[in-house]
Order: structure tokens, then sequence, then C-alpha cells
């Protein structure tokens, strides 16, 4: 078997859905599995993957077990000769896979590939490559420089070597996986794809950043910038200091102060509530049900350049494939004030998020 694709999922029962439509487009031609493990969640997550996806292994754990554990079981059980680690707010193209496994078999000496992560309204994620968060980078990082933080020798468009590549799409080899024992389970969220980026680096392999296909990561779904956040990602960064690099008083005291600053300066996020003054329907005819839902026209699509100011585009996967929708909404993500949801292929809502720090919106009907 080529690939094995793994899932964490935890209560994301909507984007976990889209996730897997887009997945399944994306192993098509290929000898692959998709494996989902779910961390307990309290939604229909695993019901929803029974009903619609009965191919898909499906691994209950009893408890939310955390990123770095949840995604050692699911690895345990992959068949696959690379393991694609992948966060369930994500949408792949329809050719992600095939353009990363051609390329990782080209690299004899192939760690870990990553992508061009965009948000959800087409943005990139600086966080698609980075640096070695050493201490005094990361402190330069809370206090708002980034660049040192980031891997800016690497141009957004520029395949190359970086060193630390976010744990919402990883491919690998799954030898190379098993090699490192995988995931460090002392970390139960944040920082496990740092060490676990470094530790391949350690092992004599390289990294690399190939932005020839790109992936929606809606992130505010799965990553909330709230007290939470900012007590676990204290934990993570304490955990990686002391396991890679000599303790150090001043640096750590500098640290808790900027992680003190999240949690006073950053509020819980909120239900977006977009603007919208009338929505573009990316489709081949008109859904009636959708119309009758939505509280404002709907026109359907003749061109991205007549897009205007809050519009609210909807991308109709029936007639459109996943990497023409993320080709459009890239295409069109410098009019900051449109905003974007998928209608995926026999579903009966749509979805989308209109920032990468609050959650994400599902529209029933």
């Amino acid at each position: 078997m080529q690939l094995s694709v793994i899932i964490l999922n935890y209560n994301v029962r909507f984007f976990l859905e889209l996730c897997l439509k887009s997945v399944q487009a994306a192993i098509k031609d290929l000898d692959a599995e998709i494996i989902v493990v779910d961390n307990h969640s309290s939604d229909d997550s695993c019901q929803m993957v029974k009903q619609f996806f009965p191919k898909v292994i499906l691994i209950e754990n009893k408890e939310n077990y955390g990123f770095s554990k949840g995604n050692n079981i699911g690895v345990a059980q992959a068949k696959g000769e690379f393991v694609c680690i992948l966060n369930p707010d994500t949408v792949v193209a329809e050719d992600t896979f095939k353009i990363l496994l051609d390329f990782a078999k080209s690299k004899p000496k192939m760690g870990i590939v990553g992508c061009k992560l965009v948000d959800g309204k087409g943005h990139f994620l600086p966080e698609s490559k980075r640096n070695v968060p050493t201490p005094l980078v990361s402190i330069k990082k809370i206090l708002g420089n980034s660049k040192t933080y980031y891997a800016n020798h690497v141009e957004e468009d520029e395949t190359g070597e970086v060193a630390v590549l976010v744990g919402a799409f990883m491919l690998l080899k799954r030898e190379i996986y098993n090699e490192i024992n995988g995931f460090d389970e002392d970390y139960f969220m944040y920082g496990d794809d740092m060490d676990f980026s470094y530790r391949v680096i350690k092992a004599g392999y390289q990294n690399y950043y190939n932005p020839s296909t790109t992936i929606i990561h809606f992130k505010g779904e799965s990553t909330l910038k709230d007290k939470i956040y900012a007590k676990r990602f204290n934990e993570a960064m304490q955990i990686f200091f002391k396991k890679h690099f000599k303790p150090n008083g001043f640096y750590n005291a500098l640290i808790w102060l900027g992680i003190k600053g999240i949690i006073l300066f950053n509020p819980k996020p909120k239900q977006e509530k977009s603007i919208v003054k009338s929505y573009v329907l990316v489709s081949d005819s008109i859904n009636e049900v959708l119309q009758s839902k939505l509280d404002k026209p709907v026109q359907l699509y003749v061109s991205d350049s007549a897009w205007t100011d809050y519009q609210q585009i909807i991308f109709d996967n029936q007639s459109h494939s996943f990497k023409s929708i993320i080709d459009l909404m890239v295409k069109s993500s410098k009019n900051a004030d449109l905003t974007y949801k998928i209608l995926p292929k026999n579903s009966q809502f749509i979805i989308g998020s209109n920032s990468s720090k609050g959650r994400g919106e599902v529209i029933k009907f």
C-alpha cells in the first residue's frame, strides 16, 4: 500500500465530513487507506463516519488522548509505505498526495514534506514553514517579532528545505515515523509538531516545504486562542526547551510573561458573524433548497472578476473540484470583504471560516 492518511478528530463533525470527501477524491487513483482516530467526541462524528464512509477505518478512543497519542494510535494501525498526518479541519486538492508522493520519492534523505496551507479566506498561513523555536526565537515571537520564527529563507511559492512543518499536514515514510518512535506523548497538544520535525532532522533526514500543491486549513476550528490554549502552549514549550536546550531561568521567565499576555489579551473566540449582502453560488445550477435557507439573494456564478464587496461565495463541490475551489479562493483572496463557504457533494450544509483565530460557521439546510 502506498499511503495511509491519519485524521485525528475531536468534535468537528462537519469539518471532518468535508475533509473526508476531499481525501477520498485525492486517493481515488492511489493504493491508499483512510484512518480516522476519534478522541472521544461528544458530537456525532463517529456515527457520521460509519454512515457515510463505511470504508474508512474508524478507531474510537474511550477518552481524549490528545494529539500525539491519538496519532500514534492511528499510525500503529497503518499499512502504507507513507503516512500523512492530517487535521480534520483541512481540505486537500485532488492531486495533493500524488504531487507530494512523487516529490518524496525523488529525495533520498527525505524526512517530512509539507505543502502550502491557506486559511478559509485563501490567505497564506506562515506556519506552513518554520524554523526551530529556540528560546530566543520563541521570545521574539511572543513579543511580536516573527521574522526568525517562520522559515523566511524559503519563499511562499518556492520549494526548499525547512526545519519545522505544521502538524495539520505532514507526509513521511512510515518507517521514519517508527524510527523516531512517533510523536512524543508528553505533549498533549501544541509543540508536538515542532518536536517531531526537529527529531526527524536530528535523525539525519531533511524536511521540505513544497508549495506545488495548496490545501485549506480552517485552523480556528481546532486551535482556539483561549486560556486553555495558552496553558497547553506554555506546557508544550517548557517540555520542548527542557528536552532540546539547556535550562535558562531568564528565558523561561520571559516566556512565562508572554504566555500570561496571551491569557490577558486574547479573549475566547466567538462564533463568526460575517457581513453578507448577497451570495454567489459557484455551480452549474441554482440549488433551490439552499436558496430557500439563505436570507439574501443568490446569483449564479459568471466570473470572479464580477465579485463585489461583502458577497459570500459558495462553492458547489458537485460541479467544481476541490482543487479549483482552492485556486479560486487564493486568486480572489486580496478582496478582504469576500467570504467563502463550501457545499460538499451530496451534503446538506455549507461550511467555512472567515478567520484563522475564530470558530468556523456551518449552515445546515
